[in-house]
């Protein structure tokens, strides 16, 4: 059997330290998907709850972590009796492209559908087209899918600096925020934020309550979109405090805990409207990460091409140097995406 090399973990499971390169099967193509030759990929905090053993992977991912990247389509799926086919709808051998995988980034291939891979152009670098899928699909689907956002709309983003809400503050604010919040854990996070994206205004969890900083900065009003990664630590309390009339919660993950440090005020809830929904986008089926690839090619993708997204990089290492990125990440001191370059 053909094989390649690829990140694995020690006993499937363990800290950043049990990352290593080793040998294993090249995937098996299946209908509608393509071979990819990586050249980089990009890190995700689910990743580090993966290797960790505490995020349940949908039952199409394989055991390999990474879920973004990029590179080079080497081989498309033929059908029985039809080898040595060349391309597959509008995709090709040879092309470059970026794209959302299940799973199996951290190796020099992956199989993945052509339903979730866009092309790329020598205007994006390897580098930034593997920090873009995982983190702006995310962004689009919390904004608009989830969170119904509409122009003139205020937002709030929690952990600004993250690579899904550096993505959000853009798209809020290329399709007409009032407003663009954020939350941050320092000074130097939020002035990258303000001055660097151009959010509003940002406020620091650590020494201040963002809820009342959100109402005193909108009279009272609150806001209308608010993008949550942590929910506890009082978080999601907070969240239906600073809410708009009709406003919309959207939890996208769980780094302050399962549960709230205080009873939530139903009655809040109610004379609000408040709409809480949780979301993820991995467990997502192929029509749905479609429709939201589709959504993003066809209304942001040139915005990258002449550098009006910003996808900041905080360090690019060679994928030999796993573990200090997974520290890297685990610090939570940085502001964007943490890339791997792929060695073949």
């Amino acid at each position: 059997m053909a094989s390649m090399k690829a990140v694995c973990i020690k006993n499937d499971v363990g800290p950043a330290t049990a990352l290593y390169i080793d040998t294993v099967p090249i995937p098996v193509l299946t209908p509608g998907q393509v071979l990819v030759k990586v050249h980089a990929f990009g890190l995700n905090r689910m990743d580090l709850l993966q290797r960790e053993g505490k995020y349940p992977l949908p039952p199409q991912a394989p055991k390999t972590l990474g879920v973004e990247f990029s590179g080079q389509i080497v081989e498309v799926y033929s059908e029985p009796g039809k080898p040595g086919e060349r391309k597959i709808g509008i995709f090709e051998v040879g092309d470059e492209v970026f794209g959302l995988a299940y799973g199996g980034a951290y190796a020099q291939k992956i199989a993945v559908s052509t339903d979730t891979i866009m092309k790329r152009t020598n205007n994006i670098s390897i580098e930034t087209a593997a920090g873009i899928p995982e983190t702006w699909m995310t962004a689009t689907q919390a904004l608009f899918q989830v969170g119904c956002f509409k122009e003139g709309e205020a937002v709030l983003l929690h952990a600004g600096a993250s690579g899904v809400s550096i993505a959000a503050i853009q798209l809020a604010k290329s399709n007409g925020a009032s407003a663009v919040y954020v939350t941050a854990g320092s000074q130097e996070k939020i002035d990258f934020c303000v001055n660097e994206l151009g959010a509003t205004a940002g406020f620091n969890y650590k020494t201040q309550d963002f809820a009342e900083q959100i109402l005193k900065a909108t009279n009272g009003r609150g806001v209308d979109v608010i993008v949550d990664y942590v929910t506890g630590q009082g978080y999601l309390e907070k969240d239906i405090m600073c809410a708009a009339l009709d406003g919309r919660v959207v939890i996208l993950g769980l780094m302050g805990g399962l549960k709230t440090d205080e009873p939530i005020d139903i009655g809040a809830i109610l004379r609000k409207r408040v709409r809480i929904e949780g979301s993820t986008l991995r467990s997502r089926d192929l029509d749905y990460l479609r429709a939201l690839r589709q959504k993003l090619e066809d209304e942001s993708i040139t915005l990258f091409h002449d550098n009006s997204f910003k996808v900041p990089i905080e360090k690019v290492f060679n994928w030999t140097d796993i573990v200090e990125a997974h520290q890297l990440m685990e610090s939570n001191n940085t502001r964007g995406k943490i890339i791997c370059i792929v060695d073949h």
